[in-house]
């Protein structure tokens, strides 16, 4: 008896640390990249928005995988969904 509870003791801090380690870190992380799916599903055309690398463009066509966006000068680009970074509010 005296055995099991010195486990129990010694795995209980590692317990609190992974618990203290998922809510802090991992689960904002998940519902993060959750609302940046959701953000990135609801895009439609004439939304601008900011890629990944700094361009601000306007969305023109919505495919399956990817973007049709035009920049300011009006040509037109193919964007892969996955480097949206975010949209970009009026």
């Amino acid at each position: 008896m005296d055995q099991s509870g010195d486990l129990l003791t010694s795995l209980l801090p590692l317990v609190a640390l992974f618990a203290i380690f998922y809510f802090l870190i991992i689960r904002p992380q998940q519902k993060q990249a959750k609302n940046h799916r959701e953000m990135v599903a609801n895009l439609k055309k004439g939304d601008k928005i900011v890629t990944n690398g700094g361009l601000i463009v306007e969305v023109s066509k919505v495919e399956d995988d990817y973007f049709v966006v035009k920049s300011n000068d009006g040509s037109e680009m193919k964007l892969v969904k996955e480097f949206v970074a975010k949209l970009l509010e009026d």
